[in-house]
This record gives C-alpha cells, sequence and structure tokens, in this order.
C-alpha cells in the first residue's frame, strides 16, 4: 500500500511556505495602528491644515498632466461652431489657449465664463476631444432693434439685452424702439406687427408711453397710436381700414387707435396764410 502523502508537503517531501498578504504583516499592522492613534490624536487634522496632503496631491496630478502630454494629450487644432459676428482674436484671447499646451491642464469652465462675457455671445459649451482637440460651440445673440435712450442708440438682441453701442451703422434699417422700457416690451410689439407684415415694412420707430403702450411713426411722418390693451387687435384693424380705405395714402398725420370701435384720424394743421393789407407782428 502506498503512503498517503500530507496536503502539507511539497512534490519534494517539502512544507509549503505559507503566503501572509502584505496588509496582514505586521509591520503593516503596525503602520496601520500608528495612523489611527495618529488621526485620532489630531495630528491628521494638522497635517491637513498644514496644506501637506493638498500640496502632495497637486504635484502629483500636475506630475500626471506633464506625462500625459509627452505622450500626445496636447492641443492640436481648436474648433469653433456658431460664429459669425464674433471676432475669431476675440474669441481666442478669451480661450487663453495656445497650440502645444498639455490638454489636460486646460480650465474649461474658466474659458467659458470668459467667453460668455465678448458681446455676441448669448453662450458657449467648451469641451475637450480626446487627445488633442478642443472644442468650441457658442450661441451668438440674434439682433432685433436699435434702442434709443437719453440720446444714446444701441443695439439690443431678442432677450432686449445690449449687445453694441458703437459701429451700430449697419444695423439702421432696423426698428428704433424708444423709452427707459422699451427694451423688455420690443420683442412683443415686434411679434404683435408681425401679423401684418404690409404694415410692418412701414414702421419706423417705435416710442413706449407711460410704460404702457406704445406709439408708432410710420414712413410719411405717420402716428400710430396703440391701445395699452389688445395692441394687435388694432393694429390688424389698422391693416383693414388700409385694404378697404387706403387711408396710409391720404394726407394724415395721426391715427389714434385707441378706442376699440373706431378709427380717430387728424390731419396736420394747414398753414396760416397772412391776411393782404395787414403787416405781421415780430
Amino acid at each position: 500500500m502506498s503512503k498517503k502523502r500530507s496536503p502539507k508537503t511539497s512534490k519534494r517531501g517539502q512544507s509549503r511556505r505559507r503566503v501572509v498578504p502584505f496588509w496582514r504583516h505586521r509591520y503593516m499592522r503596525g503602520l496601520l495602528v500608528g495612523l489611527l492613534i495618529t488621526l485620532a490624536t489630531g495630528g491628521g487634522w494638522r497635517l491637513w491644515q498644514s496644506g501637506w496632503v493638498m500640496a502632495t496631491l497637486d504635484r502629483a496630478k500636475w506630475n500626471v498632466i506633464a506625462a500625459s502630454a509627452e505622450v500626445g494629450f496636447k492641443v492640436n487644432e481648436i474648433l469653433v461652431v456658431g460664429r459669425s459676428e464674433t471676432k475669431q482674436k476675440d474669441l481666442l484671447a478669451a480661450v487663453r489657449l495656445v497650440r502645444g499646451a498639455p490638454i489636460l491642464a486646460f480650465d474649461l469652465k474658466g474659458a467659458q465664463k470668459r467667453i460668455e462675457k465678448l458681446p455676441w455671445i448669448k453662450s458657449a459649451t467648451v469641451e475637450r476631444m480626446l487627445p488633442d482637440t478642443v472644442l468650441l460651440t457658442v450661441e451668438e445673440r440674434q439682433p432685433m432693434a436699435l434702442w434709443q435712450h437719453k440720446g444714446v442708440f444701441a443695439l439690443i438682441d431678442t432677450d432686449g439685452e445690449v449687445i453694441l453701442k458703437t459701429g451700430l451703422e449697419r444695423f439702421s434699417d432696423l426698428l428704433v424702439v424708444v423709452g427707459g422700457d422699451a427694451p423688455e416690451h420690443a420683442a412683443a410689439l415686434l411679434k404683435d406687427l408681425a401679423t401684418e407684415p404690409q404694415l410692418m415694412i412701414m414702421v419706423k420707430a417705435a416710442v413706449r408711453v407711460g410704460g404702457r403702450r406704445w406709439n408708432l411713426r410710420l414712413k410719411g411722418d405717420i402716428d400710430v397710436r396703440l391701445p395699452e390693451d389688445n395692441a394687435v387687435g388694432a393694429w390688424n384693424r389698422l391693416a383693414e381700414y388700409e385694404k378697404n380705405h387706403q387711408v396710409l395714402e391720404r394726407d394724415v398725420r395721426i391715427l389714434d387707435l385707441r378706442l376699440p370701435d373706431r378709427l380717430i384720424v387728424r390731419k396736420p394743421p394747414r398753414p396760416v396764410k397772412p391776411v393782404k393789407g395787414k403787416r405781421q407782428e415780430t
């Protein structure tokens, strides 16, 4: 009968060496116990307060970033989507990024905030496309009207926000709105005017009256007074009057639509003719 081999001996008859995990080693247990004692007595808090832990982590982070640039994780291309009015040089200056810089070191949120401070930018997103591309997606403001306030003109967007105060010559064909609160109500007015496109193209300016309603100035220096309530209904009535009676082709100065059931027409005053034989007072 063969002799049964003990499970604790090798094929050569030698005892197997038991492998102890490093975290169960007596030296490691001692280190852990010491660390716990340090934390319990406040030493760990003092290390944190001293900045040693954060400084060590920060150094490690920048070492990793530097190493990543060596293997190709650096900026090689900057792609921009949505730019029309914003100048390229202004956008790149806000990004503050040069080709060859470590792409992992690029501050996305900081760049986004700087880009959104540019006059034409409404919103922006900044993304990394690893390993070497940064993607900028911008939404620019849409010019809506020229705002005149206290003798100063400004270009405003569809939200009533000021875009520019200089270089407005190329926007001279836009509607001029006048009044302190005109920008915040201009979009609603333009929506009402757009219901009658043939009349809308005749409107040169709109003046906000008392923070409640609008007076319009049409081509030919005709003033149209809209009501506070249901301005779009009054505008539609004027279109009907024009279609049936051609009121805008007549010698009129003011068309008052503030009463819901009628149109009040005022003609320009006739010039006073001097009476023959009488001297005019000076």
